[in-house]
């Protein structure tokens, strides 16, 4: 059985980050919870979850692109033409399954980039199979293909805004350090130095 799941931004507390070059674009959060019914009358054991979060970890660790879409499609078919984002990280929190999508320069990678940039608040969908028990909305043999990007997250949780965090990498950080201790640098060169570090500690803090 195929199952598709949807968390929505409350849920998720997604934080959107650039990276070094200020280009790429990544969204983390959670992708799945455990031990909860959701809006499709479903149960995902945590013990599930996080086999089915440790198997798709291996892939990505053993070089494997894990894509995902935007929206779902109908099976678990991957199509190359709605990728959207690669699935770089996935691990346990708790009873959650947190995933950090990277949204990469495709057609629909571009879309749900402009959407986020325009403060359209977006859900993500885990997207694989398993087995559900009828009675109880449970399921058992559980395996994640995918997370989606979706528009309309059955989440039951209100939607604040996403969080966007700009913190410098270590890189930056170590010429941030190496500039302020430079002794031939200009007062107003070091006042600007100074004050990029506190913003990098405030910024560390979320």
């Amino acid at each position: 059985m195929i199952l598709q799941e949807y968390v929505n931004p409350a849920q998720s507390k997604f934080v959107m980050e650039s990276d070094s070059n200020g280009k790429n674009l990544y969204m983390k959060g959670i992708c799945i919870q455990g031990d909860i019914k959701n809006a499709n009358e479903r149960v995902y054991p945590v013990n599930e979850i996080s086999t089915a979060v440790k198997t798709l970890n291996e892939q990505i660790q053993q070089g494997y692109s894990v894509l995902g879409e935007a929206d779902h499609p109908d099976d678990l078919k991957i199509n190359i033409d709605r990728v959207s984002h690669m699935i770089t990280e996935m691990y346990m929190d708790g009873s959650n399954g947190i995933g950090k999508l990277k949204i990469i320069e495709t057609p629909m990678g571009k879309i749900i980039k402009t959407m986020l940039e325009s403060n359209v608040k977006l859900g993500v969908s885990s997207r694989g199979s398993g087995n559900v028990n009828e009675s109880n909305g449970a399921v058992s043999e559980f395996e994640i293909v995918t997370i989606d990007i979706v528009s309309q997250p059955s989440g039951p949780n209100c939607y604040p805004k996403p969080i966007y965090e700009g913190a410098m990498n270590m890189r930056d950080s170590k010429f941030l350090m190496e500039a302020l201790k430079d002794s031939n640098q200009t007062r107003s060169v070091q006042k600007y130095v100074q004050k990029e570090i506190m913003n990098l500690i405030k910024e560390l803090k979320l």
